[in-house]
């Protein structure tokens, strides 16, 4: 399942990508194969060939963005939230072993492992969404299920 909610700063994100590739990369790239055809005999133009491959790759991207940005839901924040786990929150988990783990919840074009975001689609996400503060959640995973306990919700960044 491939939910198409999104955060405000996500939305901008894919905008500005989106930006970037049309109106300064894709000018680049297109200049960079002109002045490679103009070398000549194409065939063996590894330039050209290069920058053809490129051109592809970016128009792609850039027509995926634009189907994405017609059809996503930016979820905003609302303080009735705060205290409760819903899309954009910051968790902070700990399981039996005393392991902590900080992730926020958010869309699936939003998720970056490095960050700690995870897809609302996720098990982890659907398994707190509604939780609070002291609560204990069961995640079912490929090894088994995880109990997880809820230590702290916030919708802003952990310091």
């Amino acid at each position: 399942m491939k939910s198409n909610l999104i955060t405000t700063a996500g939305k901008e994100a894919l905008q500005q990508e989106l930006d970037y590739l049309w109106r300064i990369k894709r000018p680049e790239v297109t200049q960079a194969v002109s002045e490679a055809a103009a070398l000549g005999d194409r065939s063996e133009n590894a330039e050209y060939k290069e920058g053809k491959r490129e051109l592809r790759s970016i128009d792609r991207r850039v027509r995926f963005l634009r189907k994405r940005l017609e059809v996503i839901k930016v979820v905003e924040y609302f303080p009735e939230q705060e205290g409760k786990a819903y899309f954009g929150a910051w968790l902070e988990l700990e399981n039996e072993e005393e392991e902590i783990l900080h992730c926020r919840i958010v869309g699936t074009d939003e998720i970056d492992t490095k960050k700690g975001h995870i897809t609302v689609d996720s098990p982890m996400a659907q398994a707190v969404l509604g939780k609070q503060p002291d609560d204990e959640v069961t995640v079912v995973t490929p090894t088994g299920p995880k109990t997880w306990f809820i230590n702290k919700i916030q919708y802003s960044p952990f310091q």
